[in-house]
């Protein structure tokens, strides 16, 4: 799709702003190296084109969630360095294996998969091993750590594995001064500590994600894992909007508006009558809903920029559209075919992801995954 065709919504998708994203971070880890995490679709921008700029802007690691992502990343010719951390039983080991991924395991039956995998595969698996030090999602537990690292270094003596990297997740980086910070990377350090003396030579170890590396420095260690950051977006209020950690919202998200209608005092609005109106007025349609990504939770409160002002959404936003009312004389100015922006970078004035959240009581993190594959990407200076 070309960036001028005709469209009923598209996600610009603004390449520049991620390799700078990208670059910025560099900076705020001078001494690291930098992982650009591309999971669920790349936060919603579109994996490949978005892992391929953040790899020209300096990134030599990439990160996944799913095998299978990490995998659809080597079928589409990347071949930098891919930490592929969510598996489950009988998961794709061997062509993981294959693919030359670096595996995470956070316990003994996925390193009885990993290592029964590689002697398949007649060649040894790189895993990095993941310790639960606070989180409690997924990583192994201290107490369990001895058993995982004398397991893995009997793997490695077998040649079965290697072991390439410690590491392990913030519960609460994006809450300045938060306790279990400091206390996450004690234990972390312990745990590092421990597995080096029973041999593990890691090449990698890592614990700060996108508001540790902004804000933290004594986290960056020796890899440094950005997500939400490299979209542009602030990982949480408290740190600051995007522009003040030197960031830029790399997608912005546009409808053309459906139809335009004068409508009567006391006309009910969408499904529930939730809005009526209280004047005559003009009622603007926007083809989008919540099939497309939009939360239905942002009924009555979703900003939207059309010409050059701020429009709410009125009543309930349905499955395909959603309803603005433009005001009385909102026919004279707002026609069919005119652009609505939902969010975007705000250079026009128009509403931010982190506004949405706000709406819908989320995060913004949700607000640009979500959106649907059926809002094609446009992508804007490819190199």
């Amino acid at each position: 799709m070309t960036q001028n065709a005709p469209f009923r919504a598209r996600a610009e998708i603004d390449l520049a702003a991620l390799r700078a994203n990208v670059r910025a971070l560099r900076a705020r880890a001078p001494r690291a190296a930098v992982m650009a995490v591309v999971k669920s679709d790349a936060y919603g921008h579109g994996m490949v084109p978005c892992a391929k700029a953040a790899l020209e802007a300096g990134a030599t690691w990439l990160g996944t969630a799913t095998p299978e992502e990490a995998l659809a990343l080597r079928a589409a010719g990347i071949r930098s360095r891919v930490l592929c951390w969510l598996w489950t039983p009988g998961g794709p080991w061997r062509a993981g294996i294959e693919a030359d991924l670096d595996l995470a395991v956070s316990g003994l039956w996925a390193l009885r998969e990993v290592t029964r995998a590689a002697r398949e595969a007649g060649r040894p698996a790189r895993i990095q091993l993941k310790a639960d030090t606070g989180l409690g999602r997924n990583g192994c537990p201290p107490a369990d750590w001895g058993e995982l690292v004398a397991a893995a270094r009997a793997a490695e003596e077998a040649g079965t594995v290697r072991v390439t990297g410690l590491w392990s997740h913030f519960a609460c980086a994006d809450e300045p001064g938060h306790p279990s910070i400091a206390a996450q990377l004690a234990v972390f350090k312990d745990l590092v500590a421990y597995a080096e003396k029973e041999g593990v030579e890691p090449e990698v170890r890592h614990i700060a994600n996108s508001p540790a590396t902004l804000t933290l420095p004594e986290t960056h260690l020796d890899l440094v894992r950005t997500g939400i950051a490299v979209y542009g977006i602030s990982p949480s209020p408290e740190l600051g909007a995007p522009a003040d950690l030197g960031l830029r919202p790399v997608m912005t998200l546009k409808a053309s508006v459906a139809l335009v209608k004068h409508v009567p005092s006391g006309h009910g609005v969408s499904y529930g009558h939730h809005y009526v109106t209280d004047r005559e007025t003009t009622l603007g349609l926007i083809p989008v809903g919540y099939a497309d990504g939009i939360p239905r939770h942002a009924s009555g409160r979703g900003p939207v920029l059309i010409g050059d002002k701020w429009r709410r959404v009125a009543g309930r936003v349905a499955m395909d559209q959603f309803v603005v009312d433009l005001g009385p004389d909102g026919g004279n100015t707002v026609q069919e075919g005119a652009e609505a922006v939902l969010f975007g970078p705000g250079d026009r004035g128009e509403p931010s992801a982190e506004d949405w959240a706000e709406a819908a009581g989320t995060i913004a993190y949700e607000i640009v995954t979500r959106i649907g594959a059926r809002v094609p990407r446009v992508y804007i200076d490819e190199q």
